[in-house]
């Protein structure tokens, strides 16, 4: 159980490899993933390191496949993921693969060209059987005289005053549909009106051969007289992009035409049809092994990386390689050592030497799927220092904890632990489906927190007895609900709907039975005073609870310091440390418990402000007379705590400024005095006004739980209560509606903004609160060489 309270201890080693076995050991190694590798040659340039070539070559390889990846997904074709995790192949098969991989994306891109100059023409071909179809309709329209003798005036009015027979040329072509008003509007103003334009829309989008697009296109005919004005008009279309058909001027001739298209078009239809199975079959077998070869290249790739960051010894024949790892798997690594050696065929063992070195080794923390979550959260604030005690499994139960006491409510701890149930039962599927949701991942990643925030919120909501801002009447009252303005009856259902203020009054005599077994008596949701006596119970609470996480937290630097073996910090850092919050915050929590024992509901009005107690007590005023003592002896009492709280400060402050002034003195060559000077008196005087600022900082405990709870019951006062409060005969599906629209405001409103707002709140408490007692977090993580790590990334879709 060492590892899990405290880092892995690791160590520094030699790894000596026989150049014809070191590309099979770093693959064990890799599969693994217990060994993080230094660079010994952080001072030669990638491209001149020995397995450059090697690296390049797995490169092209991943460029390749990315191609076909590309065409797959662009074909709409599943991968197939079957889970497998192939073995790395050898040196050797390098040469196989990059020949299977070119001939396949040579194939792809050959088809792929093919495929487009077919497209292309068919394209083409579709646009002139549009074209000759449209315009024979423009040339059955022209032979209408009016039609004739408009245009013919449009074109040419002195021509068409004499009645000359009119000789008119024409182009004809296909144009993208929006270009069509501004290419109109183009030829009126560089022709000077003197062109004729019939369009019309082709009905159907037609593919675009380049990109695959869908377009529409509309089909026009210009007519026009002389030389000139046809080269405008070609100029014209060339600038819009149109493409220009040669159409016969004779019935006959087009009729030819059109057949011969359509026969065409038949003929390439077939072909295509034939191109794009042959591509389908091409792109569905690389399908089935894409994933495998992905997997292939990019461990080979990774390899070859990791034998560049290795030294190679004089005579070319063994690789040094220098690696972190944890001790523990020492033997681990030695048989992936000697499995990669045989698998090689090498007949000289790898050799695995342990070093000494004064340099800081990497964190490591083994985890698992459920306290991998809260090491995260751990981690987040900071990788702890080397073999420092790791907060991690104290935040499993404290997080939570803190966490439900601003969440508290059984209702909304039940939904939240019903979700995060469905997302640990059905954990496999959901893995296998492999959601790229960024959302969803990181609420499955802490799908074990959430199940313990929801358990937790359920016990705290027991506690506060909240179920969606209404009281269970579990146990009955433990009052005789007998009101000091009716205190010769109980409450009946006449005295509460009759009274709209009724307060509770635990002095009048009778009326209050004793404890309530569990949690807040029910009694208390329907008194006026409820938000009184919430406020004094749940401050109170969130005091003692973040006191003793501090003084928790600050026991935890003992063990620190006991590893570490520093008596200095444990007798001038520690005691001092542990006697001051003790002195002070601790005191104030037996004040409190000792408040609530010494008074009862007679005596409680008389009973003394214990923060004005507190604040006297630190100003040595006890003069107040506003503010009674609570025992006797008081005065003496707290004075010598404040002294000896006082008296804590120079220690850490001065005392242990001057020993280790003198530890200076003796071994000048450890340490800057100066820097230590500075950060001790830092230290010192951040940790006394923390101690003051921190417990005000749990008060936040205090006020997100009043606020769920009003916001709960205002949720419910202004939703819920007006389909219950109904009466007539379709108050049912009323209420269904109104149901709906509390189910959907407490899921979002309640749960994940509020439930957003206490785990941000709790983390808070961890990171400054907690942690900052005991944990400085300055180490960097432990980064293995592992294919799983590499891997995970990539396919993740």
């Amino acid at each position: 159980m060492g590892e899990l309270f405290r880092s892995e201890e690791m160590t520094l080693a030699q790894l000596f490899l026989q150049s014809e076995a070191a590309y099979c050991c770093v693959s064990e190694l890799g599969e693994l993933g217990m060994v993080q590798f230094r660079d010994l040659n952080p001072d030669v340039n990638v491209f001149q390191r020995k397995f450059v070539n090697e690296v390049r070559r797995c490169e092209e390889m991943d460029r390749k496949l990315r191609f076909v990846e590309k065409e797959i997904k662009k074909a709409n074709i599943p991968t197939m993921d079957t889970g497998e995790n192939p073995e790395v192949p050898f040196p050797r098969d390098m040469i196989d693969l990059e020949a299977t991989f070119e001939k396949l994306e040579n194939e792809l891109k050959e088809i792929n060209t093919n495929q487009e100059a077919l497209k292309k023409n068919f394209l083409e071909l579709t646009e002139l059987k549009h074209i000759l179809r449209r315009t024979q309709q423009f040339f059955d329209e022209m032979e209408d005289p009016n039609l004739l003798e408009e245009s013919s005036s449009l074109l040419d009015p002195s021509e068409a005053g004499r009645g000359a027979p009119l000789r008119l040329g024409f182009v004809a072509g296909v144009i993208n549909r929006e270009r069509i008003p501004t290419f109109e509007r183009m030829l009126w103003r560089v022709c000077r009106g003197n062109v004729f334009l019939r369009q019309t829309e082709i009905e159907d989008p037609l593919e675009d051969p380049t990109t695959g697009d869908q377009v529409h296109k509309s089909v026009f005919i210009i007519f026009f007289q002389g030389d000139q004005l046809k080269n405008r008009v070609k100029k014209i279309c060339e600038g819009f992009r149109a493409s220009l058909y040669p159409c016969p001027e004779t019935p006959q001739e087009r009729k030819e035409m059109a057949s011969g298209v359509n026969t065409r078009i038949d003929d390439l239809q077939m072909v295509l049809n034939q191109t794009e199975d042959h591509r389908q079959r091409v792109l569905q077998a690389a399908a089935k092994t894409i994933r495998v070869w992905f997997i292939k290249v990019r461990k080979m790739k990774a390899i070859y990386h990791t034998l560049n960051l290795c030294n190679i010894d004089v005579t070319q024949k063994c690789l040094i390689a220098e690696v972190w790892c944890p001790v523990s798997d020492l033997d681990s690594i030695q048989f992936a050592l000697r499995r990669g050696t045989e698998r090689s065929g090498s007949t000289v063992p790898s050799i695995l030497n342990r070093m000494q070195t004064k340099q800081t080794p990497p964190t490591y923390n083994k985890t698992n799927k459920f306290t991998s979550g809260f090491q995260n959260i751990v981690d987040a604030y900071g990788i702890g220092t080397y073999r420092e005690i790791n907060p991690a499994p104290y935040t499993i139960i404290t997080f939570p904890f803190l966490f439900a006491v601003m969440f508290g409510d059984m209702g909304h701890g039940v939904l939240m632990t019903c979700a995060a149930l469905y997302l640990v039962i059905r954990e496999s599927r959901l893995l296998a489906q492999k959601s790229d949701n960024e959302m969803f991942s990181m609420i499955f990643a802490g799908r074990y927190i959430i199940l313990l925030m929801g358990i937790f919120s359920v016990y705290t909501g027991l506690i506060y007895n909240d179920c969606f801002s209404k009281s269970l009447n579990m146990f009955g009252s433990s009052w005789s609900v007998r009101p000091m303005f009716f205190p010769k009856g109980n409450w009946t259902f006449e005295t509460l709907d009759g009274n709209s203020v009724l307060q509770l009054d635990p002095a009048v005599p009778g009326v209050f039975g004793g404890p309530y077994p569990l949690g807040i008596d029910p009694i208390w949701n329907i008194a006026t005073n409820k938000l009184t006596f919430l406020n004094s119970f749940k401050m109170k609470m969130s005091v003692i609870l973040g006191v003793i996480h501090m003084l928790f937290g600050v026991s935890l630097s003992l063990f620190n310091h006991l590893y570490f073996k520093k008596p200095l910090n444990i007798f001038l850092g520690f005691i001092p440390e542990i006697v001051f919050m003790s002195s002070l915050f601790g005191y104030l929590i037996l004040l409190i418990f000792y408040k609530w024992t010494a008074y009862d509901a007679t005596t409680s009005k008389d009973a003394p402000s214990l923060l004005i107690a507190f604040i006297n007590m630190c100003l040595f005023n006890y003069n107040d007379p506003t503010n009674k003592p609570l025992y006797r002896g008081q005065v003496g009492i707290q004075s010598l705590l404040v002294v000896i709280a006082l008296a804590c400060v120079p220690c850490m402050l001065v005392v242990k400024t001057m020993v280790l002034r003198r530890q200076y003195l003796w071994k000048k060559h450890l340490f800057n005095f100066g820097d230590v000077a500075v950060h001790q008196a830092i230290h010192t005087i951040e940790y006394c006004l923390g101690c003051i600022s921190n417990t005000a900082s749990y008060l936040r405990l205090w006020a997100l739980s009043l606020a769920h709870a009003q916001l709960s019951e205002v949720l419910w006062g202004m939703v819920m209560h007006l389909g219950l409060s109904s009466r007539s005969g379709g108050g049912f599906f009323g209420l269904s509606i109104i149901f709906s629209a509390f189910a959907m405001l407490t899921v979002c409103i309640l749960l994940i903004m509020e439930g957003l707002s206490a785990f941000l709140h709790a983390l808070r408490l961890h990171w400054v609160e907690f942690q900052n007692k005991f944990y400085t977090g300055q180490g960097f993580k432990f980064v293995p060489f592992s294919f799983e790590s590499i891997l995970e990334g990539r396919f993740d879709e």
